[in-house]
C-alpha cells in the first residue's frame, strides 16, 4: 500500500531541509565531486550513510518534502490505484494527493545496501515509521534504487508498503557487493547491451512462469539472498528465492499473470539494474473489459557482465 499526497512544501521548509541535509552529507564526506571510494565496502557504506542522512533531514520536515528531496528528476514510483509516476514532479504530486500527509513526518532505517561494480548504481531497503498528526505511528517498508549523479546519490525507483505491527529486524544484513570497483564506461553501446540483456531476463522470467508456475519461477530467477517486501501482514521482508517462491505462489503449471519491462535502468558495469513495468492478469475480468495492471519494479544483480541475471530485491 502506498501513501499519497500532501500540500506543496514551503520555501522555508525546503531551505531547512537543504541546510540540514548538506550538513549531514558533508560530515560523512558525500559532497558532489568527491573522488571515488577505494573499496566496494566503503562505497556501499557511503550509500547507506546518504540514505540515513535523507532520513535524518526528513525527520525535521514534512513527509512530502522529506521523501521528494532524494528523488532524481526521472524517478519512478508506484502509487494507487495501479499507476506509475515517472518524474519527480509527478511522484511529488502523487504524495501530495493524500490529505493525511500535510501534517505528517516520516523517517526510516536502511538494513541492507548493494552496489554495482562501477560504483554508480546501488540499492537500499529497510523500515520506515510514518508519524501521523493524530499521534499514531504507522510501520512501513521501503525499497530504493539509486544512481550517483553530479549532485550525489539520488533515487530513480522507489516504493514503500505497509508492514504488520511489531518490532522489525533492524540489524544490518550483509551487503551485495562486487569483488572490486571498476571505472564506469561512457560508451552508450555498452550500456545498451547490458540493458537489452536485463530486459530479456525479465521477459524470460515471465515466459517461464507460464509453464513451470509462478512460485517455481520466482524460486528459479531469484538469488539465494533475494528479498521480497512481503505483504501488510508481514513485519519484515521475505528472504531467499525459495521462501519468496512459496510466498508468491505454490507449485503447479501455469501462471495467472504475465509481465514485461517498460523501462530498464542498468549500470555501465552490467552487474546491477532495475526493471520497471506492469503485471497483468492473463485472463480478462468478468465482462471482458481490459485487464488492469499492477506496477512493479525489480532490482537485479549478477556476478559479472557475462553471468546470468538474478533478482535481488523486489
Amino acid at each position: 500500500m502506498y501513501i499519497r499526497g500532501m500540500r506543496h512544501p514551503t520555501t522555508s521548509s525546503l531551505m531547512v531541509l537543504a541546510a540540514g541535509l548538506a550538513a549531514v552529507l558533508c560530515s560523512v564526506g558525500l559532497r558532489a565531486g568527491q573522488g571515488a571510494t577505494e573499496s566496494p565496502q566503503a562505497a556501499v557504506d557511503a550509500l547507506l550513510s546518504t540514505d540515513r542522512a535523507f532520513s535524518a533531514a526528513s525527520a525535521r520536515t514534512d513527509l512530502v518534502t522529506g521523501l521528494s528531496a532524494m528523488f532524481a528528476p526521472d524517478v519512478v514510483m508506484p502509487f494507487p490505484p495501479g499507476q506509475l509516476a515517472d518524474t519527480a514532479a509527478r511522484a511529488t504530486d502523487a504524495l501530495r494527493a493524500n490529505p493525511d500527509n500535510p501534517p505528517s513526518k516520516i523517517e526510516w532505517t536502511p538494513v541492507r545496501g548493494g552496489l554495482s561494480a562501477d560504483g554508480q548504481h546501488g540499492f537500499t531497503f529497510g523500515f520506515m515509521t510514518w508519524h501521523r498528526a493524530d499521534g499514531t505511528d504507522v510501520g512501513l517498508k521501503y525499497l530504493a534504487y539509486w544512481v550517483k549523479r553530479v549532485e550525489g546519490w539520488r533515487v530513480v525507483a522507489y516504493k514503500r508498503g505497509r508492514r504488520a505491527d511489531g518490532t522489525p529486524p533492524l540489524a544490518l544484513m550483509a551487503p551485495a557487493l562486487p569483488a572490486s570497483l571498476v571505472p564506469a564506461s561512457a560508451d552508450p553501446a555498452v550500456v545498451a547491451r547490458h540493458r537489452d540483456s536485463l530486459d530479456q531476463a525479465e521477459r524470460a522470467f515471465s515466459r517461464d512462469a507460464q509453464t513451470i508456475g509462478l512460485g517455481p519461477a520466482f524460486a528459479q530467477y531469484g538469488s539465494a539472498d533475494a528479498v521480497n517486501m512481503g505483504g501488510p501482514m508481514d513485519v519484515g521482508f521475505v528472504v531467499g528465492s525459495e521462501a519468496i517462491g512459496k510466498a508468491v505462489g505454490g507449485g503447479g503449471a501455469g501462471s495467472p499473470v504475465s509481465w514485461a519491462p517498460d523501462k530498464v535502468v542498468v549500470a555501465s558495469s552490467g552487474d546491477l539494474g532495475v526493471t520497471i513495468g506492469y503485471i497483468r492478469p492473463n485472463a480478462p475480468p468478468a465482462g471482458g473489459s481490459a485487464a488492469p495492471g499492477v506496477p512493479f519494479f525489480t532490482v537485479w544483480r549478477r556476478a559479472n557482465a557475462n553471468a546470468p541475471w538474478k533478482y535481488i530485491a523486489e
